[in-house]
């Protein structure tokens, strides 16, 4: 039988590599590979919003990008000065983010829904010295201290205004001083809770994203080029949705259907409306287009969409098949990916077919370029076939590290070069990868990470609450559900209401702790860990006797 996967054997270790041949990676920097042969495809339209209707053709994209590049220098922006983006998906994001790059800048994308303070500790860590932001979100960030660049026609006073710029930018001619930019210099800063706690920046340079995307496209044949059109509802502050979607997109000339927020008619309106081909999606969604009846109003046989892809967390597999039931034309296909590892890191194209099922839950096979192994957590041997362990994945797309933090760094990147990802799985004879557990402590709200650690910190901070540890819990709808565990100081009379709305005013909702158990003690291992196993196995317990009494 043939496997799909060559084993490597390194001083009795077991490597795996992918099947594939290797690709090239040109020497080039992000925006110049995205939009690399743009000018010949000018007219046509490369995003479009559903809700407004607003669309920029690949003719604005490379117009603008060089526009908003010079204006950002004209600024002072100087080579490797981070530039925070707090936006919700539009038209223009991937144009900002292109243009923060082509000036010498490191893109750093925030969630526009998280909270003010929650921005402030991003703006800190990565010492940005500039905002790109809209009028909504203006205010979360106006006391920073930092100059904004606030989107669209709105001017509000003591911010610039990005048309304003991009005119100002035209009238300056060509005069601009053009930075020398390389493909080994930081272009992007996204912020990843990565194996442990609280979020870092990931730094990641023009060549590790570069790599990523010439490594998971190398399986889109020739003839699709220009013409698949994508959701683009994934948020694009996250490394999937700007790097795995929108620049994606782009290097094929695609086009991508901008989606602000999930409302399901709008969605399954924009599916049909706009003849979308690909859909990223996260598991929620897809439990909606199997449950929901609002599905039923809509002549689902207009539907043009090709495949889904889910990733971001875990998909069980009845939800897949009652998926394959309902929309049989439609290719499920699972990835893998991690920000410290630019993006996507498994997948499912082949170019000899155009794709490829792999096995049911499995979330792909080894991509061009990469190595993998599956290492004992607590022996570090690697791990032969069939053999669960963390997997170790080594590229040219692994992270350059965390910002201003060595000691997460080298904790997740071994002295061989080797990302540590948290994650248990294991690869079977035909090069499946399976993914079965994780090291890591992070609870997948609805794809969002939560970080434990953060939510710990802030219950530990009100003054009636002694101790308290935060767990996942299974939901249907969501995944996993943040859930704490607390013990009252003496006196404390707080109710589980007052716990949660406690927590919900210091985060972004996806954050918020949605169950709470009042204990006497957190368990804890005798070196001070938290034994969040035991605690989450007495809520289930819990909360099944409630049920049944």
């Amino acid at each position: 039988m043939e496997t799909n996967t060559q084993i490597l054997a390194e001083d009795d270790e077991h490597i795996f590599r992918s099947r594939f041949p290797a690709v090239p990676v040109p020497d080039i920097t992000l925006p110049e590979f995205v939009l690399q042969d743009a000018e010949s495809y000018a007219g046509k339209v490369a995003f479009v919003e559903t809700v407004t209707g607003k669309e920029v053709t690949y003719g604005d994209v490379v117009r603008d990008t060089r526009r908003f590049s010079k204006a950002l220098s004209s600024l002072g922006l100087s080579k490797g000065d981070v530039v925070i983006v707090v936006l919700p998906n539009v038209a223009e994001y991937a144009i900002i983010t292109l243009g923060i790059m082509a000036a010498g800048g490191v893109f750093s994308g925030a969630n526009p829904t998280a909270h003010a303070s929650e921005i402030k500790n991003q703006v800190e860590a990565a010492e940005a010295k500039l905002i790109v932001t809209n009028g909504p979100s203006y205010e979360k960030v106006k006391g920073l201290g930092l100059p904004a660049i606030i989107l669209g026609e709105e001017i509000i006073e003591g911010a610039m205004n990005w048309n304003k710029l991009l005119e100002a930018a035209d009238r300056a001619g060509t005069s601009s001083v053009k930075v020398d930019v390389h493909q080994t210099d930081l272009c992007a800063l996204p912020f990843s809770s990565g194996t442990t706690g609280l979020s870092k920046g990931v730094m990641l340079t023009h060549r590790n994203l570069v790599a990523n995307l010439c490594s998971t496209l190398f399986g889109v044949a020739p003839e699709l080029v220009g013409q698949v059109t994508t959701l683009g509802l994934i948020p694009f502050f996250h490394i999937y949705g700007i790097a795995g979607i929108c620049c994606a997109t782009l290097r094929n000339k695609g086009k991508v259907v901008v989606m602000g927020r999930f409302d399901l008619r709008t969605f399954l309106n924009a599916l049909i409306t706009q003849e979308v081909t690909f859909a990223p999606i996260v598991p929620p969604i897809i439990l909606q287009l199997v449950k929901n009846p609002v599905v039923e109003e809509f002549d689902l046989s207009k539907l043009k969409l090709h495949a889904i892809m889910s990733a971001a967390a875990p998909l069980a597999p009845e939800l897949l098949t009652a998926f394959e039931n309902k929309f049989p034309g439609v290719q499920v296909q699972e990835a893998y990916g991690l920000t410290e590892h630019s993006c996507i890191t498994l997948t499912l194209a082949d170019p000899e077919t155009g794709s490829r099922l792999a096995k049911k839950s499995s979330v792909g096979f080894i991509l061009p370029n990469l190595e993998v192994k599956f290492i004992d957590p607590d022996t570090g041997r690697s791990l032969p076939m069939n053999t669960p362990g963390e997997i170790c994945v080594r590229s040219e797309c692994v992270m350059q590290g965390y910002y201003n933090n060595k000691e997460e760094t080298a904790r997740t990147i071994d002295k061989q070069g080797w990302l540590h990802s948290g994650d248990i799985g294991f690869i079977d004879d035909e090069g499946n990868i399976f993914i079965v557990d994780r090291i890591k402590e992070l609870i997948k709200y609805k794809g969002f990470q939560v970080a434990p650690a953060e939510l710990e910190a802030i219950l530990l901070t009100h003054p009636s609450i002694e101790d308290a540890a935060v767990v996942p819990l299974p939901d249907e709808e969501a995944g996993e559900i943040p859930a704490a565990s607390v013990v009252l100081s003496p006196g404390g009379n707080e109710s589980e209401e007052d716990v949660i709305n406690y927590v919900a005013s210091n985060v972004a909702h996806y954050k918020k702790v949605r169950v709470v158990h009042f204990v006497d003690t957190i368990p804890k291992s005798p070196s001070g860990k938290i034994m969040r196993r035991l605690i989450r196995e007495k809520m289930i317990g819990k909360i099944r006797a409630n049920l049944r009494s």
